[in-house]
C-alpha cells in the first residue's frame, strides 16, 4: 500500500451501514497506510466499541486500533433535512447512551424502508428490473432490512447495467422527479442542538454535495445561504478536504478549489476544518479508481491543535 496523503481521517464507513470492509478491516488498512487517526462514521446508527472476532472473543475497536497505533474515533453521519438532498452531519464525542440516539435510529429506519421500496417500485415500473432481495444482498453483504441505504439501489442499478457507476445511477435518481421520494429525515438544526446537549461536536460533511440552489420552507436559497443557517445555530466544523473527484459531485470546481472556498469562507466561522475520504471499500464491489484511507483528511499538526481541551475527542468511544 502507498502512504496515506492525510495522517487522520474523519470520514470513513464499515459493514455497519454501507461499507464493504468490517470496522477491523478498516482499522487495519488505515495502519498499513500510515494513518495515526480514523473517525468511523456510519450512517445514522448508533456507534459501538464492542465487535467479535474471526475466532468469535469480545473486544473493543479502541484497544484494537490502539495496538496498531491508531487513535479510533466513534461517531455517526446523520441524513438531515426532509426537503434538502446530500445535507449529513457528522456527530463526533456524544454521549451514545442518550436515548435520543436510539430513538433517532430507529425512526430513521423506518423511513428509509418505506421511501426506498417506493422508491424500487417506480424504478421497476419503468423498466428497470431489480428486486427489494437484491438490494439487501449487498453485493455478497448481506444486510437487516433497517441498515438498508440509498447508495445500495444506486449500485445494483450499476451492476443491472442501468448505470454506468453508482454515482450516474444517483445523479439520474436525483434528477428525476419521478424518483424523488422524500423520506422523513431529521431536522439539521436540531441534530446541531442535540449532538451540543450530549457532549460532541456537529461537522457538515461533504458541503458541495447540497445543490447551488434549494427550497427550504417554501423559499429558494443557495447553497451558502443554507449553509450560514446551520453555522448560525451552532455547527462546529465543515468538511473541507473532500473525495468530491469520486463521488456524485456534478460542480465545475476541483476538490483543490472547494477546500479553498470553504476555508475562505467559513475558517473563522466555526471551530473545525474538517476533512475525510468517505471511505466505503468499493475496491471489494469493483468500482474502478474507489476511494482510500487518508486520500482526504487533515494532517496530525493541525488535529493537535484541535484537541487541545476538546472533550470530544476523549469521549469519541463508550462501551
Amino acid at each position: 500500500m502507498i502512504q496515506a496523503n492525510y495522517e487522520c481521517d474523519l470520514h470513513t464507513h464499515t459493514t455497519r451501514s454501507d461499507g464493504a470492509d468490517t470496522p477491523e478491516e478498516v482499522i487495519r488498512r488505515a495502519a498499513g497506510l500510515g494513518v495515526k487517526v480514523l473517525a468511523l462514521t456510519d450512517h445514522d446508527i448508533v456507534p459501538k466499541d464492542g465487535y467479535t472476532d474471526e475466532h468469535g472473543r469480545l473486544g473493543s475497536l479502541t484497544e484494537y486500533a490502539a495496538s496498531l497505533g491508531i487513535t479510533l474515533l466513534l461517531g455517526t453521519e446523520i441524513s438531515c433535512d426532509t426537503e434538502v438532498e446530500d445535507v449529513h452531519i457528522i456527530c463526533l464525542g456524544c454521549d451514545w447512551k442518550d436515548a435520543w440516539f436510539e430513538g433517532l435510529e430507529d425512526e430513521v429506519a423506518v423511513s428509509r424502508v418505506e421511501g426506498y421500496k417506493k422508491l424500487m417500485e417506480r424504478l421497476r415500473e419503468d423498466g428497470m428490473e431489480m428486486s427489494w432481495e437484491e438490494v439487501l444482498f449487498n453485493s455478497g453483504q448481506p444486510i437487516e432490512e433497517r441498515h438498508v441505504l440509498k447508495k445500495m439501489i444506486f449500485e445494483l442499478m450499476a451492476q443491472k447495467g442501468y448505470a454506468n457507476s453508482w454515482g450516474e445511477a444517483k445523479m439520474l435518481v436525483k434528477n428525476t422527479k419521478r424518483y424523488q421520494i422524500k423520506r422523513r429525515k431529521p431536522d439539521p438544526k436540531n441534530v446541531i442542538r442535540e449532538v451540543h446537549r450530549t457532549g460532541g461536536i456537529a461537522i457538515l460533511a461533504h458541503p458541495f454535495l447540497i445543490s447551488d440552489q434549494v427550497v427550504k420552507d417554501g423559499r429558494t436559497m443557495d447553497r451558502k445561504s443554507y449553509i450560514d443557517e446551520l453555522v448560525e445555530v451552532g455547527l462546529d466544523g465543515i468538511e473541507a478536504c473532500y473525495t468530491y473527484d469520486k463521488t456524485s459531485y456534478d460542480g465545475s470546481l476541483t476538490k483543490e478549489e472547494v477546500e479553498a472556498y470553504i476555508r475562505e469562507n467559513y475558517e473563522e466561522k466555526v471551530k473545525i476544518m474538517s476533512g475525510g475520504s468517505d471511505y466505503h471499500g468499493d475496491q471489494k464491489k469493483g468500482v474502478p479508481n474507489p476511494r482510500e484511507i487518508g486520500e482526504c483528511g487533515i494532517t496530525e499538526t493541525y488535529f493537535n491543535l484541535i484537541k487541545e481541551g476538546a472533550n470530544w475527542i476523549s469521549n469519541s468511544c463508550l462501551d
